[in-house]
Formats: structure tokens, sequence, C-alpha cells
């Protein structure tokens, strides 16, 4: 290409994991270029994750986008990238006449709507999404390719809002802050409220400080865990806004989760982030790791469709045992507080 745009969308649209996982190209693109302002498109709900990110100089609401003219540095969008591919977005890219507007190949509509197009398949892919991510700053002259432990280190969270006084409150400095996430709202397999009460019921009660959390709306499926453990954990479902939850994860010292928005949060903070993970592709911790100095997977040595393309329960992830996690917990408790 020839010159660089001074200003640039990065479209990812989806969830909360999915952006994390995004960010880093935000770092690339500050670097290769510093004076270029970068805006990050999202959904509403996922803004307070991308304005965290010290290499995002605007969020842009995808609704706003749609209907709206968009401006970025008190300037009209040079650039695009559709790192999460929606057919309706890349028409409104065109229809701005963004000058410089990036897809893959992949998606047919991209072949009519952008004028950059990148070689890329996710599907069959040995790499890992954020790696995939990064292959779409081509067109802008990078060609940097991070590694696993060096995008662990390339989200920028670092703006987080100061902690409320009542949240605050809740941790122990001298006990292991640990925070557990058991649901998903349904966006991946689950490890169980089973196996949640093993972990909690394994835990020594005077090194832990345990967590619950989750949606209001997951709180009635989370009720067997309180049924069972509630002396022993402290119920944060629905308590904070996903702003002061980010920094609530920064205070605690680990979490442990599902494929999860709040997982890779942890990870990308640098804290203890331990994933549970089903062996089927394309949902293997291969692609979807969380990525960080001190994240960890646990994830079956075996291949199995069992439940792809249906609603069976995931053997391969409830079969997970307790004392794994447990193992790893201890070790990263033993470090702290001895």
């Amino acid at each position: 290409m020839n010159a660089a745009p001074q200003n640039i969308i990065i479209s990812r649209t989806d969830s909360i994991g999915d952006v994390i996982l995004t960010l880093p190209m935000a770092k690339l693109l500050k670097e290769q270029y510093p004076t270029m302002q970068i805006a990050f498109m999202g959904k509403a709900y996922t803004r307070p994750v991308i304005e965290a990110c010290k290499y995002i100089d605007l969020f842009v609401d995808v609704n706003d986008f749609m209907q709206k003219e968009i401006m970025v540095g008190n300037e009209k969008p040079q650039a695009i990238l559709h790192v999460f591919p929606v057919s309706a977005i890349a028409k409104r890219a065109k229809q701005l006449h963004i000058p410089l507007r990036i897809g893959t190949t992949n998606r047919l509509y991209h072949w009519f709507t952008c004028n950059k197009l990148v070689r890329l398949s996710r599907k069959n892919s040995p790499l890992h999404e954020a790696q995939l991510n990064l292959a779409l700053l081509q067109p802008l002259g990078i060609h940097q390719q991070l590694s696993l432990s060096e995008i662990g280190n390339a989200y920028g969270l670092e703006k987080l809002q100061p902690l409320s006084p009542a949240c605050k409150a809740f941790i122990q400095p001298h006990k292991y802050n640990l925070i557990l996430h058991p649901k998903s709202q349904g966006s991946a397999r689950e490890w169980g409220t089973v196996n949640f009460i093993k972990l909690i019921q394994s835990l020594d009660a005077n090194h832990y400080n345990i967590f619950i959390s989750g949606t209001e709306k997951e709180r009635p499926s989370l009720q067997p865990i309180f049924d069972v453990v509630g002396t022993q954990v402290t119920d944060i479902t629905g308590m904070m806004g996903l702003s002061e939850f980010i920094a609530f994860i920064n205070v605690c010292d680990g979490l442990v989760a599902n494929s999860t928005g709040p997982l890779h949060i942890a990870a990308a903070l640098g804290k203890d982030a331990l994933g549970i993970y089903p062996p089927m592709r394309p949902i293997h911790p291969g692609r979807w790791a969380p990525l960080g100095a001190k994240a960890e997977v646990f994830v079956l040595n075996k291949t199995c469709n069992d439940c792809k393309g249906n609603n069976k329960p995931c053997h391969c992830i409830m079969d997970i045992d307790a004392m794994q996690i447990k193992v790893a917990l201890d070790k990263a408790c033993k470090g702290k507080i001895g």
C-alpha cells in the first residue's frame, strides 16, 4: 500500500473473549503507526473491555455505525478491518466510502465490499484465534506474527475504573482471592456445578477466599452450589457491571472458568486464569485458550465429537478431575501466601 491511513476501525462485534483476543492488533498498529487513531467497533456490552485498552482511542457502537456518520479522530474513517465478518457491516463500510476495506477471501460478500482481501481460513488452521486475527494486518504492511506468550503481554488492559469501597471490602489480602465463574451464558461447554462444588470442598478455607460470579439470569442455575457450599463462598452474581467486574478481577489472584469472557479478561490482566475446555475442534484450547503469563488450560488428551452439533452434555469436559484444578490452585496459592 502507499501511505498508511490516519485512522482505522477494527470491527469485532461478537463476545467479550473474542474482543480480548483482538486487542493485540491495536498494539501492533500503534507500534507501526504511533499517530494513527484506532477505533474499535463492537456491541455496547463489550464497551468496558474496549475502553480499558490503552491502545484504543475510540469505541464505536455498531448500531451507531449502521445508522450514523462516524468520525475517528475528527476525520472520516479511512480504513476498516473486518475481523469478525458481518455482511451488513461490510456493505455499510462500502456505502460510507471508507477508502481501505480489509476482509478475508472466504466470505463471498467481501469480494464485492472490500478492496483488500487476505487469504485466511480459520476453520482448519492450527493457529490460535489471536494469531489468526493478526494476519489481517498484512495489507497495512504489518507481517509480524507474535508467539502466544508475546500475545499474552499485548492486551494493554490498563485503563481500569477504580473499584468501589463495597467491592474492595470483599478482598482478604492474606488469602488467595479466587473467582469461580461456572456458567457461560450458553456460549461454551460447561464443567458443571457438581465439579465446581467438588473443587470448593477440596480447597482449604483458611487459605482461600472464594467468589461465585455470573449474571443475574444465571443465578438460579448456580443455586445448587449455594445450597451445598454457600457458607464457603461469597455470591457476587449480578452485583457488578462489566467495568467494575474487570477491576474486581484485577484485585483478585485467580479465576477458574469454562471458555468464557471473564477467563480471557483474567489472563489479559496477568492473573492465574485456569480454563476448562473440551477436546473438540474448533472450540478446543488450541484455538481459544486464554493467553497470559499465568494462564493454564485443562483438557482431556483425546479427540471427541460426541456432543458436536447437538445438545448433549459434554462428558469430556465434565470428566476433568477437580483435583487437577486443586493442585494448580494450591501451587499458585502457596506462591502467594507461602
